[in-house]
Order: structure tokens, then C-alpha cells, then sequence
């Protein structure tokens, strides 16, 4: 007969007490690669999405980018990148990018572009250079939609990011794709610190959004979404948002 599922459980216990440096280790790294690749991510897209949707054009370039983007799998994408960089962290961030500038730059195009036209032509009344209607105006509005974006991109990257494993990019991949080594209890142990970390990732982010949106544009908590723009969800919380401030 079978363990039963106290051994199960007991085991893994067992593998967290004993291996808690190990997993602490290859959880810095894991976090390590997922903020690099958040943070090239950001810095392509987020500005893009913001000045394409300031100038409300390029909505065609905006969505086919992240279209592409999306229609990249991120293991295929690694296992090209081997040809090219080899074993090394640079194919493992290439691919991670690729799979969080697509909600980052869809959402940031959308929230801009969707701003209230009679708040910016007001702004623009009052004497406000585009600088200042961008950053005192559509910006403020729009963190909520950017935000969503943002959350969803870190979720799917730090959910992916084991992947890296594949090409000696490290982190807890090293730990769930090495079954033989660390048996079935290390590789559950691992995803479950994954899945632990992706939902701590998007509640930080969560705190953050609500620490920078406008108080009168705060959506209530059970409407709070990771969903992209878009969705019957994300309309939903953003309708909820505009009657909260009326």
C-alpha cells in the first residue's frame, strides 16, 4: 500500500525544515530574475503606452505589438534564444520580457487614451503645457488601468520565471525541474513557493495602486482586478470607480 497523505505532508514538512537555505537561496534568485525582466519590461512599455496614448494614435501599433508578443510561447521562445546566447541569462530575460510588456503596454495605451477629453481640454484651458496635462491630469486618471497591467505582467513573470531553469538561468526552476534530485516533495515545495510569491507579488502591487491612485478614484475591494483592460471585469471595476466618484 501507498503513503498516505499525512506521510505526504509530513515529507514535505520535512523538506522545507531541512532544505530552508536552499529554497531561501534559489528564492532571492527567482525574485532577482523576475525584477530584471519587470524592470526592461517597464521601461519599454510603459513609456510607449503612455506617449501613444497622450497623443491618442497608435492604437494599431500598440495592439499588434502586444499581439505578437502574446502569440510568443515563452519556453519556444527560450529554446530559440539558445542558438543565439547560449546557456545564460540573457535568452531567460528575452523571453520574460516578451511575456510582460504586452499587458504593461496594452493597459498604459488604454488608460491614457481613455481619460476624460473635457478634464484634458480643461487642463489645456487653464494654461497647462502637455507636460502638465500628462502629469497632473491623465496620469493621476490613469494609474488604476496601468496598475491592473503592471500586477498582471508581474504575476505571469514570476509564475514563469522557472522556466529559466531550462537555460541555466537559475532560481526555484533549478528545483522543480530537477525531479531526480529533489524527488516529487522538493518539486511541490518549490511551486508552492512560487504560487506564494506570485499572489504576495500582486498584493504588494495592489497596496502600491491604491497608495497612488486619487482617493475618489479608489475601487472598492471587491471589484480590485489583475485582469487587463478590457475585460468585463476590468469595465466593470472602472464603471464602479466613476460612479464612486459622482
Amino acid at each position: 500500500m501507498g503513503a498516505g497523505p499525512e506521510a505526504h505532508v509530513s515529507d514535505l514538512v520535512q523538506f522545507f525544515a531541512d532544505n530552508a537555505g536552499l529554497l531561501f537561496d534559489k528564492t532571492l534568485a527567482h525574485l532577482g530574475i523576475s525584477g530584471l525582466a519587470m524592470v526592461i519590461a517597464l521601461g519599454l512599455a510603459l513609456p510607449l503606452g503612455v506617449l501613444l496614448g497622450h497623443q491618442h494614435r497608435g492604437s494599431f501599433l500598440a495592439i499588434n505589438i502586444s499581439n505578437v508578443f502574446r502569440a510568443l510561447p515563452s519556453l519556444a521562445l527560450i529554446s530559440i534564444s539558445l542558438a543565439l546566447f547560449g546557456l545564460s541569462l540573457l535568452n531567460v530575460e528575452v523571453a520574460l520580457v516578451a511575456l510582460a510588456i504586452p499587458p504593461i503596454l496594452t493597459n498604459a495605451y488604454t488608460a491614457v487614451d481613455g481619460v476624460d477629453p473635457d478634464a484634458v481640454e480643461a487642463a489645456r484651458g487653464m494654461g497647462m503645457t502637455e507636460r502638465q496635462v500628462l502629469g497632473g491630469v491623465e496620469l493621476p486618471l490613469s494609474w488604476p488601468l496601468i496598475f491592473a497591467g503592471i500586477r498582471t505582467a508581474a504575476v505571469y513573470v514570476v509564475a514563469t520565471a522557472p522556466l529559466a531553469a531550462i537555460a541555466g538561468g537559475g532560481g526555484l526552476g533549478d528545483i522543480i525541474l530537477n525531479q531526480p534530485t529533489y524527488r516529487l516533495v522538493g518539486v511541490i515545495a518549490a511551486t508552492i513557493v512560487v504560487v506564494v510569491l506570485a499572489f504576495a507579488v500582486d498584493a504588494l502591487l495592489g497596496l502600491a495602486q491604491r497608495a497612488v491612485t486619487p482617493r475618489g478614484m479608489h475601487v472598492p475591494r471587491e471589484l480590485q482586478t489583475i485582469v487587463p483592460a478590457g475585460t468585463d471585469t476590468a469595465v466593470a471595476a472602472e464603471t464602479a470607480a466613476t460612479a464612486e466618484r459622482i
